[in-house]
């Protein structure tokens, strides 16, 4: 299942609505350089784990 992380759920100043989807492993290392990047986290394997306990499972609209 496609796993999804969204700049929504955290708290941020900036709003930032980026969400990010795709098999777990990509979705963590996108948003831990996105944090890093963007809100000016440091990309540390802590960083990493925080996002990882935050993904959702993406749910497919019917077709």
């Amino acid at each position: 299942m496609r796993k999804v992380a969204d700049c929504r759920d955290m708290p941020s100043e900036s709003g930032c609505t980026l969400t990010i989807s795709g098999e777990e492993d990509e979705v963590v290392r996108a948003a831990a350089e996105h944090a890093a990047s963007v809100h000016g986290h440091e990309d540390t394997p802590e960083l990493r784990e925080m996002i990882r306990g935050g993904l959702k499972d993406e749910h497919l609209a019917a077709h």
